[in-house]
């Protein structure tokens, strides 16, 4: 089972590197990591990914929670939040392709935001179920490089906030 983790820290150097000796130590999978500074400089958010049984899942979150430059912990599953992903992929393209890498990028709401004679660069943010159906789509196509961030996500909008 997937969880994802929202995890306020202090914007310090060597948090992100106590977090993820956490999930080293303990033997625990990373499937996607985000950092970034929140609204307010001094506090950042990591959006974590991580899978495994239910004891795995409650180990996580209890020593997460130990850790003395965590602020707050939020769990909570794929279906409680909106995810999303950004990636840009530059492809090679010809004559012969260049139709079909433009009606995959239509079809999928990727932008092509930058080209020369043979490469095309293009971004999609979507979903991260999304984001691998693009790849697979783009697979007959010679894929020259792929940058992705991880997973960002938020707790879906509830009409009683915790």
């Amino acid at each position: 089972m997937k969880r994802i983790y929202s995890v306020l820290v202090e914007n310090r150097s060597g948090v992100l590197c106590k977090v993820a000796g956490l999930f080293s130590r303990r033997c625990f999978n990373i499937d996607s990591l985000a950092v970034g500074e929140t609204d307010d400089p001094s506090v950042s958010v990591m959006t974590i990914v991580s899978s495994g049984d239910v004891r795995t899942i409650e180990q996580i979150e209890k020593q997460l929670n130990k850790k003395l430059d965590v602020i707050k912990v939020k769990t909570f599953s794929e279906s409680q939040s909106i995810s999303r992903e950004l990636m840009l992929v530059k492809v090679k393209y010809n004559k012969n392709n260049r139709r079909d890498i433009m009606e995959i990028c239509d079809i999928m709401k990727a932008d092509i935001i930058d080209m020369s004679k043979t490469n095309l660069m293009i971004q999609i943010c979507d979903e991260p179920e999304k984001v691998k159906l693009f790849i697979n789509m783009l697979s007959s196509i010679s894929i020259v490089e792929i940058a992705r961030t991880g997973t960002l996500a938020l707790q879906k909008c509830l009409d009683v906030e915790n």
